[in-house]
């Protein structure tokens, strides 16, 4: 059994009872394979018309960054296809509630530029490693911060980025997963290494424009579909999926009352409003104002003025994920109750 939605196909094979997901647009395949060249593109741009000599032209592109490419990379170096999957997957399954975790960074990302980052290049540093160092002195902790960064951002985040975006390309254009996961590290580390920080920067921001403008022209089909906002939450909280398990409570596979609510009760919900404002807080300040990539980013600036600037685009667009993923995925809901089991922890 066939069927169409935005562009892809669903194959359903009724004996193996399974689902395969493609692209079965050739407009559709040239604009992914555009879009991989055109970033390809901008990152060698950036490499020829950067001086990558010394240590602040590949570390810091030169110290020459303006406000606006600052913002944009601090907002795509945190958003990643984990965020398009995982954030609209837990939307489809509890609610807006996951949306709090990108609107705890509007007061963050502004302490970083007017708190920390003065801090940071008043010490003259390119590495949060090197400041601790300055802060305490002795090598230990230096190595230490750096060999715990490179783990974390191994196992936590880039492996989880890789994996969402090659089981993309692996459903929509049928290629092995780990052909696809190969593509994604050249490409993406010929423009890093070879450019260095400048590259990465302008290649973000092209991808902010693209993440952004798409998003948007998804969240308007999306709500086409269910007939607008107040249709949608209707149908939201009626959308439970046609094939459940047996054995299982009807809490995992009902949407949850407290569906369109972000601050939750402190003892029955899922994400517990002390823990979303202090705790996420605490977790926040670490992830904005102490590490390296989001740090570094900073930096490159011209000026304070570029950095302060920066942060407050990069907290407009961090505005941007409940309306263009959360939502989307809770549509997502509405709309495919019979190609998924949708749940959460009962």
């Amino acid at each position: 059994m066939d069927e169409d939605y935005f562009g892809f196909s669903w194959v359903r094979n009724e004996n193996r009872k399974n689902v395969t997901i493609y692209v079965n647009n050739p407009a559709d395949i040239s604009v992914i394979v555009i879009y991989f060249l055109v970033v390809l593109a901008v990152g060698v741009w950036a490499m020829v018309r950067t001086n990558r000599a010394t240590v602040g032209g590949f570390f810091l592109a030169g110290r020459s960054m303006v406000w606006w490419p600052i913002g944009a990379s601090l907002f795509a170096s945190n958003i990643g296809s984990g965020h398009f999957v995982g954030i609209a997957g837990t939307g489809a399954a509890a609610g807006i509630a996951i949306g709090g975790f990108e609107w705890n960074a509007l007061v963050v990302v502004i302490i970083l530029g007017w708190l920390f980052v003065p801090i940071y290049i008043k010490a003259g540093v390119v590495t949060m490693p090197e400041y601790l160092k300055k802060r305490f002195g002795g090598q230990r902790i230096r190595i230490y911060l750096s060999v715990l960064s490179l783990f974390l951002y191994v196992f936590t985040k880039i492996s989880a980025d890789m994996f969402a975006g090659a089981i993309f390309i692996n459903q929509a254009l049928g290629l092995n997963i780990y052909l696809a996961v190969i593509i994604l590290l050249l490409i993406t580390a010929l423009y890093t290494v070879t450019g260095g920080l400048a590259a990465v920067i302008y290649t973000d921001t092209l991808q902010t424009i693209i993440m952004v403008v798409g998003s948007f022209i998804l969240m308007g089909f999306a709500f086409n579909e269910v007939g607008g906002y107040e249709n949608f939450k209707d149908r939201y909280m009626t959308a439970i999926p046609s094939v459940v398990i047996a054995n299982i409570s009807e809490k995992c596979y009902t949407p949850r009352a407290d569906s369109f609510h972000i601050f939750r009760d402190p003892l029955t919900g899922d994400l517990p409003w002390p823990g979303l404002i202090f705790g996420l807080t605490i977790q926040a300040a670490w992830y904005w104002c102490t590490d390296q990539v989001i740090v570094q980013r900073c930096l490159s600036a011209k000026n304070l003025s570029h950095v302060k600037a920066g942060c407050i685009l990069c907290g407009y667009l961090k505005l941007l994920p409940m309306f263009l993923m959360v939502f989307p995925g809770m549509i997502s809901r509405v709309l495919y109750t019979g190609k998924k089991d949708w749940h959460h922890p009962g």
